[in-house]
Parts: structure tokens; sequence; C-alpha cells
């Protein structure tokens, strides 16, 4: 490779050789949204150059092998060494910013708007349509009516009057059966 003038591809997308694919993606994401031509200000030709720039940095970038091929080309245009001892200890990397909730934009404000609104439709239209149709809204359980049958049969208290049963009292079938006929 010759040495150019142009910048690397890691100050190209403004980060460091040792970074992650997680920093590799977000510096990628970030400058398209710069220099997109459909998104920038900037005029139309600069525009594509800067945008085709960044999406070949991010392809080389972002394949181990070409990272590898190309971090080797690095290497051989770096003049030699000085024989000045390395640093003791690695170079410090910048902070990476803590992730923090943002606020939900206009746009998801207006999604969640309409989902609500579907919710409620859909139960107002279901309970409208059983009502015109006349179909009950509350069905009791096949037991219940049983358990009816059998007060009326047996002359019990109904449910009101009767005293609540402790909670560990075991309940009994009744010996004549559900549907038996006092005689």
């Amino acid at each position: 490779m010759a040495v150019t003038d142009q910048p690397s591809y890691y100050e190209l997308l403004q980060i460091q050789p040792d970074a992650s694919a997680q920093e590799l993606r977000q510096a990628f994401r970030r400058l398209s949204k710069r220099y997109h031509p459909d998104t920038t200000d900037l005029p139309q030709i600069e525009a594509q150059e800067a945008f085709r720039q960044v999406q070949q940095a991010y392809l080389t970038l972002g394949d181990p092998a070409r990272r590898r091929l190309y971090d080797a080309g690095l290497q051989a245009q770096r003049p030699p060494a000085s024989t000045a001892p390395a640093p003791a200890t690695p170079p410090a990397r910048a902070p990476q910013p803590v992730p923090v909730r943002r606020p939900l934009s206009g746009g998801e404000w207006f999604a969640l708007l309409l989902l609500a609104l579907a919710v409620v439709f859909s139960l107002v239209l279901g309970v409208g349509l059983a009502w015109a149709r006349g179909t009950a809204l509350f069905t009791a359980p096949s037991w219940w009516a049983v358990a009816e049958q059998t007060a009326v049969v047996l002359d019990l208290p109904s449910a009101d009057d009767r005293p609540a049963a402790p909670p560990d009292a075991p309940l009994q079938p009744s010996p004549a059966g559900p549907g038996a006929v006092a005689g």
C-alpha cells in the first residue's frame, strides 16, 4: 500500500483501533445519519463521497478477516518504532457514555395511542354486538345452576341468608344426589 494523505478507517469512523464490534456499529450509525445524502444538509456530491467512505470503512473493519489485513497494511505503512522503551501501561481508553433511558418520541406516543384506541374499540364492538344480539354478557357456570336447584329442592336458605362456612369446613355432597327430589 502506498502512503496517502487520507485518514485511516479508524480516524474516519472516529474510533480507536481496538474498538469492539458494538463501538464500530455505533460509530457507523452515527456517521451514516450525518452523511447520508437523504438526511444531510451537505451538498449532494460531498455527502455521497463522505457516505461512501464511511460505508467502505465499516465494511472493511466490520469483517474480521478484512480488518486483520487492513491492520497489517497499516503496520507496514508506519515508520519503524524508535528504540525508546514501550510504556508500562496501555493507553487509557476514553470512557464510554452510560446508556440512559430516553423519553418516547412523538411517533412512539402516537403508535401507543393508536394501539390503545384499537383495544378499546374492539372491546366496545364486542360488547355492543353481544348486547344487540341479546346474548347474555355473563353466563353462570354449570355448577352454579346445579347448586341453585339443589338449594330450592332441599328448601335450603339462599346464599344471602346462610352464615359463611368456616374456611376449613369440608364440602359434602347431598346424600340424595344433585338431582334428587324429596318426597
